[in-house]
């Protein structure tokens, strides 16, 4: 008993040992916690929250000018828009401006055939054309070069100022042909006719820019004429052959496989010359095109194994992909062409009877230095007697011992035999096929219109002079082909070339009219393969973050930008050109990327007669379902535009001033007072939007007067810490005030044509007016203007809020208005509201001066406009307190959202094959952007978080009337295991089967609606500068052959 006693007092006394201890550990750990009174912090939020929502809305009128629409809400009708109405309103606008370009090209067409029929070949013929670059270039002595005499050339408006010819074309030659070979001589001769075509377009359709022919023989004929530079190395890589629009108005569209031989024999340069040309080949294939390509030697060796058996669409991604790949290719063992041609032949009837490929031509392409038989048997077996699967073969090297049998099996074929014996004889030996393929098109003389994608051609004169000064243009193509309509050649389908003219996508952007679209509306078209033709995400609007804009453009796919739609229900239903209407939400990243406002997007979508684009426009939800009509007299309205603190939006078609060369040196402005006052009854302009804009320039007018008060009265803001006062309305009108001198204004840029984001462009409203149209109304929002440098170095602060007709959600968002002040009198506001305290004797229990605790002011987004560190403005919150953003994140005060979930392919311009394959690589991969929207519902929230050997405690309160919000945070406490949240973007790397179901994966499309694959007068003995077949099949086979070549 008493041994249980004293066990039982030793187990007390150790109870009590412990209890102790981790009472005091417990009494530490709370010791250690910075208690921050929440009654305070609202009570500095409050005092700057009131004093800054004074400011914002003294120097910007917001609430005189909410007033003066108020006072016109009963003479003004409000209408929902009708979607579908409005997309079919629009996509007959885009017909009638597409036909009109078909109809120029048209009449190249007409013009060039009847000038070739007319024409007789000339061996001999000497003729001094316009020579693109050797024009206006003298020699030592000051004559003027051959083929380069005086050519007038004078900077045109209509073409960017570029120095250029409106009266003559001129023609480029690319360097690796003789300017005199008689063939080009006699092209650039018959088709000098067509000047006069090219300038009767011009005056019919002003709007025209870029018209050309490009020939089969390699010259390329160009109006307006302008000079051609070549590059460093002297040499103009350009060839037109090489062209999308070229190709896909020459061809059909194809499936083809290449095989390459990779037997030892072709070890060294054969094996070099033969990468190239299965390299020059892959230049020749366009997005409606399938290929794949097999090495072989003793044995089948898939360039990309993933792709074992089956054909891969012919984009610009699965083509580098494939280069990339022939790299890897060595010579070695023996080449067993039978067992390639059998699995050629396999693949292509499987694939064709998938219904996935063309559904057109079909083609084999061999590269080989020999073959030791003719193959008939196979051919026999899979392609004889319809020959529905053309064979062109390429021999490499300078031997000829096994020319006869490659010979004929393209003849046999319906193909084309080429010898290349070095690496200059690629390009134009591997061009001849194309000539092969268009034969059936030329005698069935379709003249198919063709257009591309969006596009840059970087390589033509223009584009490369233009980079330098406002980037490069982004277009489309419209193309016809050139056919020989001489009876005698009718057989042999001889392709003379292709005519096209180029449409700007800004041009396309004029028959939208963006005022009837809402602030965060837009429209978009894409092709029968789903690529965008234009949307406002295919146009970078800032250089930082190449991935996140890429910054060239083609084969970019609608489910690259509209990538919430995962299962492709948008982009399928208009490539099938549906008509209807598809409704997500959407997640649109503004201000350089780093911002993000979420909404509900309404999808209208039909299709555009004539062409292969599908048009779609997108309206947010609420507001931007609305639309008003105000009503004004022309005399009101004209008085008020007179005002000098006016503009227009210059990318906005108020006026149509194209149409007219004395029209195009006027500003929008200019064109409307002349318009409505009768001077130009030429000009075209949208009636519509005028009486909008006269009814704005009304309602806003008083504001300029309001403004100019201020600025005048000495008292109001004399430390100049306000320096602009700015409105903006829903028809792209804008005023602006200055209330310093504008040398002395700290952004120089903003609301200059180089602050793209913040003024009215074609495709959307400025960054303030978005932003400002998604806050409360009544409420400002707030922010740093982000730099397009590393470092934030931006020292002023943007205010802005939205003007609403009505008070209830059906009300359109008429205006915004806002003010732009330097930071440093910004963040002394914010400090001198920190500083106060609701005690009596003035002794504050603590104050953001205190080491103890560190002060914040933070927007929506999650960005630092003022802490103690200077240092840190405009960085994110998270980099610099991630444990606290990650306790927000987790109480939900702040949402975490990855947009632009893009694969890493890249958006490329119209270059040289060379200039293609230049330091670009293709990585499977998706990349997620991170970006962080505060909880609207939440108004202050405070919170402790576990660190290591602390608690670390915080308050988080809203500014009211504001976006912004007030963090107080704890500094004793150290949570260094936290790690910083950051807005580093996160590549999703794939293991090797998810690379290859990636590559495998085939997103629907459409196919070109004309196939011109075979035609039964087809001459099939031209096929490689033979007369006939010098090669001797077996006897056997001569009946066979007989029956083949008499189809």
């Amino acid at each position: 008993m008493l041994e249980n006693l004293n066990l039982l007092r030793a187990f007390w006394g150790l109870f009590f040992i412990f209890w102790t201890a981790f009472n005091t550990a417990v009494v530490d750990l709370v010791g250690s916690e910075q208690q921050i009174p929440l009654s305070v912090v609202k009570l500095w939020a409050s005092a700057f929250g009131g004093e800054i929502k004074s400011i914002a809305a003294k120097y910007s009128g917001s609430q005189l000018l909410q007033k003066k629409y108020k006072e016109y809400e009963k003479d003004v009708a409000i209408e929902e828009i009708d979607g579908l109405l409005l997309v079919k309103k629009l996509a007959k606008n885009m017909e009638e401006m597409f036909h009109k370009k078909s109809e120029a090209v048209r009449r190249l067409v007409e013009a060039a055939e009847d000038a070739y029929l007319k024409h007789e070949f000339d061996a001999d013929l000497q003729y001094e054309y316009f020579n693109a670059v050797l024009i206006n270039e003298r020699d030592e002595e000051g004559n003027y070069l051959e083929l380069g005499k005086e050519f007038i050339l004078v900077p045109n408006d209509h073409f960017n100022n570029l120095p250029v010819n409106i009266s003559l074309s001129d023609v480029q030659v690319p360097t690796n042909m003789y300017n005199k070979d008689p063939a080009i001589v006699n092209g650039v001769y018959w088709s000098e006719s067509l000047n006069k075509v090219f300038v009767d377009n011009f005056d019919r359709d002003p709007s025209l820019i870029w018209q050309y022919f490009g020939s089969a023989k390699g010259f390329f004929r160009q109006y307006p004429g302008i000079k051609w530079e070549p590059d460093e190395n002297g040499v103009i890589a350009f060839d037109c052959r090489n062209r999308k629009w070229y190709i896909q108005a020459a061809t059909s569209p194809k499936d083809v496989v290449i095989l390459v031989d990779v037997s030892g024999s072709m070890k060294g340069l054969r094996l070099t010359i033969a990468k190239q040309t299965v390299s020059s080949i892959l230049d020749t294939l366009g997005d409606d095109d399938f290929f794949n390509i097999i090495a072989y030697n003793e044995e089948l060796h898939y360039v990309e194994p993933c792709l074992n058996g089956t054909l891969v669409q012919a984009d610009r991604a699965n083509k580098e992909h494939f280069r990339e790949h022939l790299d890897k290719l060595f010579a070695k063992g023996i080449g067993m062409l039978d067992i390639a041609l059998n699995e050629a032949f396999n693949m292509l009837n499987e694939f064709n009877h998938t219904g996935q490929g063309s559904i057109c031509s079909q083609a084999i392409m061999l590269i080989t230095d020999g073959a030791v038989d003719t193959y008939d048997t196979i051919f026999a077996k899979y392609n004889w007697p319809d020959r529905k699967v053309r064979i062109f073969t390429y021999l490499i090297g300078r031997e000829a011992a096994f020319a006869d049998n490659l010979k004929w099996m393209a003849c046999a074929n319906k193909g084309f035999f080429t010898q290349i014996s070095t690496l200059a004889d690629v390009q134009e030996n591997v061009m001849e096929y194309l000539h092969v393929l268009s034969r059936p098109k030329v005698i069935d003389q379709e003249h198919d219109v063709v257009w591309t994608e969006a596009y840059i051609d970087s390589t033509l004169p223009q584009a490369q002079k233009l980079a330098d000064d406002q980037g490069l243009v982004l277009m489309t193509t419209v193309a016809m082909p050139v056919f020989s309509k001489q009876n005698e050649t009718r057989s042999k389908g001889i392709l003379l070339g292709v005519v096209g003219t180029d449409v700007p996508v800004k041009e396309l952007l004029k028959t939208i009219p963006k005022y009837k679209l809402g602030i965060h509306g837009y429209a978009f078209a894409i092709t029968n393969n789903g690529y965008i033709l234009t949307h406002p995400e295919l146009r970078p609007l800032y250089e930082e973050g190449k991935k996140r804009r890429k910054p060239n453009y083609s084969s970019v796919d609608l489910s690259e930008v509209e990538w919430e739609d995962r299962d492709d229900v948008l982009r399928n239903a208009m490539v099938n050109r549906k008509t209807g209407k598809f409704s997500m939400e959407v997640k649109k990243t503004v201000d350089k990327g780093k911002r993000v406002l979420v909404m509900t997007n309404d999808y209208y979508y039909t299709d555009i007669k004539g062409t292969p684009f599908s048009l779609g426009v997108a309206l947010s939800r609420g507001h931007g379902k609305y639309f008003f009509r105000g009503n004004v007299t022309v005399e009101e309205g004209l008085h008020d535009l007179e005002h000098p603190d006016v503009s227009l939006a210059d990318e906005w078609s108020y006026c149509n001033t194209d149409l007219h060369p004395e029209h195009r040196q006027m500003t929008q402005l200019e064109a409307i007072k002349r318009y409505l006052t009768g001077k130009e009854p030429l000009l075209q302009c949208d009636k519509e939007l005028i009486q909008e804009v006269l009814f704005d320039a009304v309602v806003t007018a008083p504001i300029e007067a309001y403004w100019t008060s201020l600025a005048l009265n000495k008292s109001e803001n004399s430390d100049k810490g306000v320096e602009v006062a700015f409105l903006g309305t829903r028809t792209g009108l804008s005023r602006i005030n200055l209330f310093v001198g504008p040398e002395q204004l700290t952004n120089q840029d903003f609301l200059t044509a180089e602050d793209k984001e913040n003024i009215f462009n074609a495709d959307h409203f400025p960054l303030w007016y978005r932003r400002a149209a998604e806050q409360i109304p009544g409420s400002f929002v707030y922010s740093i203007p982000f730099s397009t440098e590393t470092a934030n170095k931006s020292n002023v602060v943007t205010a802005s809020t939205a003007i609403q007709l009505l008070d209830d959600r059906k009300s359109p968002v008429v205006a915004a208005v806002g003010i732009q002040m330097k930071l440093e009198f910004f963040q002394r506001k914010f400090w001198t509201a920190s500083r106060q305290c609701a005690s009596l004797d003035g002794r504050c229990a603590i104050s953001c001066d205190d080491e103890s605790i560190s002060c914040y002011l933070i927007d929506n987004n999650g960005f630092i406009l003022v802490s103690e560190d200077y240092r840190q403005t405009g960085n994110f919150f998270g980099e610099v307190e991630g444990a606290v953003m990650n306790k927000l994140l987790t109480m939900g005060s702040f949402k975490r959202f990855l947009v632009e979930f893009n694969l890493c392919s890249w958006w490329h311009s119209d270059l040289t094959a060379k200039a293609q394959r230049l330091k670009q690589t293709l990585e499977p991969c998706d990349t997620e952007y991170p970006a962080f929207v505060s909880e609207r519902t939440i108004k202050e929230t405070t919170g402790n978080i576990v660190c290591d050997d602390c608690f670390k405690s915080f308050v988080i309160q809203q500014i009211p009337s504001s976006n912004l919000f007030m963090v107080v945070v704890d500094n004793e406490c150290f949570c260094d295991s936290v790690p910083p949240i950051t807005m580093a973007p996160i590549e999703i790397r794939y293991n090797e089967s998810l690379k290859c179901e990636r590559l495998k994966s085939q997103k629907i499309r459409r196919r070109p609606e004309s196939c011109h694959g075979f035609h039964p007068e087809e001459n099939a003995r031209e096929c490689g500068g033979v007369s006939g077949l010098t090669a001797e099949p077996p006897f056997v086979l001569l009946p066979l052959l007989l029956t083949i070549f008499s189809r």
